[in-house]
């Protein structure tokens, strides 16, 4: 039996919303076939004000053991490194994270604010918040950048804008049946599994990329079109399963129309959401897009984009589906 505790820092719940559509495996198959128990959890848990505090304070303690610790939402560090501007329990929520990551076998931060700061990190981030381990790209957030668990693993990032309920609960299985050493990490502390390949694996978009045909405005759906080269869709560059592990087994954002947003990166939100950078494509001299797939660069792009379109065939310039 593997004990969980789940707290919310700088949170919108999208994480825990998320988590209880999960399927492979399930909340329930979690609790009752692959060993967690549920310490607490803010929307799960029925404890509350000082019957929490108890299972805070006998976690750190020492008197219950903590085998996960799994954060969601962004570490606030404000006012001028109090914390007070998120308070839990009677503390801030900074030494509750720096007790219990203390005495925690793993540690998991999930979704992308848990991660990397995410949306609150956005300059000029009054509430001085960071990630876990990482500030946007920058190793260090808040533990610090050589901080390791009681099983020596750093913080293990799931991230996304929400995470994947999937995704969360499939490294929680391993995590919580002895397979963390299993767990191969990226540079950003990603289970290499989930996040090698692109948003754009798997899209359904990809005939029109291939010939650099674009969807030039929002409500063409699915039917014509790539949404990298107008829409500002990041799929191409953006490290994920979502078009290889659908979201309810049905669908993805770049499946229904809508632009990857690229929210498992650590830079998320791109372009500090500036004006002119959401949903629209950033060129270079109103031409070529100024973020390229992962590895291409902008010579050899524009001589291959140029190649595509001219070889374009009829279809993929045309309506993809009839109904």
């Amino acid at each position: 039996m593997a004990t969980l505790l789940w707290l919310q820092a700088g949170a919108c719940s999208g994480n825990t919303i998320s988590l209880l559509q999960a399927e492979e495996p399930t909340v329930v198959d979690l609790l009752t076939d692959f060993g967690v128990e549920l310490l607490w959890h803010p929307s799960l848990g029925p404890e509350l004000g000082e019957a929490v505090q108890a299972i805070l304070r006998d976690l750190v303690s020492g008197e219950r053991p903590l085998d996960i610790f799994v954060v969601e939402g962004t570490v606030v560090q404000g006012p001028d490194g109090s914390g007070r501007m998120d308070m839990f329990a009677g503390r801030p929520m900074t030494e509750w994270i720096t007790d219990l990551t203390a005495v925690a076998s793993i540690v998991v931060g999930v979704g992308d604010c848990a991660a990397y700061g995410g949306l609150p990190t956005v300059p000029p981030n009054p509430s001085d918040s960071t990630g876990l381990q990482f500030h946007r790209e920058q190793k260090g957030g808040f533990l610090g950048k050589d901080w390791v668990s009681k099983a020596g693993l750093p913080v293990v990032n799931i991230p996304g804008c929400p995470a994947h309920p999937d995704w969360i609960s499939q490294v929680v299985m391993a995590v919580a049946t002895g397979r963390a050493g299993d767990l191969a990490l990226d540079e950003y502390h990603r289970p290499a599994t989930l996040f090698t390949t692109f948003t754009h694996s798997g899209c359904t978009r990809n005939g029109f990329f291939e010939y650099k045909q674009s969807t030039m405005e929002f409500g063409q759906g699915t039917r014509t079109g790539c949404l990298f080269y107008e829409l500002g869709c990041r799929g191409p560059m953006t490290h994920s399963s979502c078009n290889r592990i659908l979201w309810n087994r049905v669908s993805s954002k770049t499946r229904a129309g809508m632009p990857c947003l690229g929210c498992t990166e650590p830079q998320f939100p791109h372009d500090d959401l500036m004006p002119g950078t959401v949903f629209k494509t950033v060129k270079v001299s109103g031409v070529i897009p100024r973020d390229l797939p992962t590895d291409a660069d902008h010579l050899t792009y524009l001589a291959a984009a140029a190649a595509a379109r001219v070889s374009a065939p009829q279809w993929a310039k045309e309506d993809m589906f009839v109904v």
